[in-house]
C-alpha cells in the first residue's frame, strides 16, 4: 500500500491518496482519493471532513459543523447514492463532564442511536439507547471506575438481562491481574488471569 497526503492552498484543503500495489485484479493500480475541505468555497460554517472515491467508483461524504451553538457539533454522512442511507447526528459537550450523542437516518428519524455519559472523579457512567426505547425497552447501562492501578467496569445490556463485569489491577510494573464475569440467560462465565512481565501467563 502506498499512501500520500498533500495540503493545498485552496482553503486549507488536504488531498490524500492510497494506492494498493500488486493487487490481483483487472486494475493494476487501484487507488482511493480522499479530500478534506475545512472551508469549502470559503464557507467556514461547514467542514467537509471526508469526500472519498474508492477504486470501484463509490463515494463517501462526511460533513460537520460546530458553529451552530456553543458545545454542539452537527454531522452528516452519505454515500451520495442512496438517500435512505443518509445519516444525521449531533454531539453536545456544553455541560461540564458530560457528553451527549445522537444519530439517526435522515429519512427515518425513528431509526436512531443515542448515548449519554457523565464523568465525576474516578467514575464514568453512561447510557446507550435505541428505537426499543420507544416501545418501553430499557437502555444499556455502563459504569467504569479508574483509580491508580485499579480499573473495573460493569455493562448491563439486553433489557438488563445480560451483565459483563471486568476488573484489572496492576500490582507492580511486572505483575498484572485481571478478572471477567459474564452473566446472561445462557449461564455465567468467570475468567481470572495473571501475567508476569508479559511473558508468563496464568488463566
Amino acid at each position: 500500500v502506498f499512501k500520500a497526503k498533500q495540503k493545498t492552498g485552496w482553503g486549507g484543503a488536504v488531498l490524500s491518496t492510497q494506492v494498493d500495489l500488486f493487487k490481483e485484479d483487472k486494475c493494476s493500480t487501484p487507488a482511493k482519493l480522499t479530500w478534506k475541505l475545512p472551508a469549502p468555497f470559503g464557507f467556514g460554517f461547514l467542514c467537509i471532513d471526508k469526500l472519498e472515491m474508492d477504486k470501484s467508483g463509490k463515494y463517501k461524504l462526511e460533513a460537520s459543523s460546530d458553529k451552530a451553538y456553543p458545545g454542539l457539533k452537527l454531522d452528516c454522512k452519505t454515500d451520495l447514492a442512496d438517500v435512505s442511507k443518509v445519516s444525521a447526528g449531533c454531539t453536545y459537550t456544553g455541560l461540564k463532564d458530560a457528553q451527549f450523542k445522537f444519530e439517526c437516518k435522515a429519512t427515518n428519524p425513528q431509526d436512531f442511536m443515542g448515548e449519554a455519559t457523565y464523568a465525576k472523579g474516578i467514575t464514568t457512567c453512561g447510557l446507550k439507547f435505541t428505537p426499543k426505547l420507544l416501545s418501553g425497552g430499557l437502555p444499556d447501562v455502563g459504569l467504569r471506575i479508574l483509580s491508580g492501578p485499579f480499573f473495573c467496569s460493569l455493562l448491563a445490556k439486553e433489557q438488563l438481562g445480560s451483565f459483563n463485569a471486568t476488573a484489572h489491577y496492576k500490582a507492580s510494573p511486572d505483575l498484572r491481574c485481571a478478572a471477567a464475569c459474564n452473566y446472561s440467560k445462557k449461564g455465567t462465565n468467570v475468567t481470572v488471569g495473571c501475567t508476569y512481565k508479559g511473558l508468563y501467563k496464568v488463566k
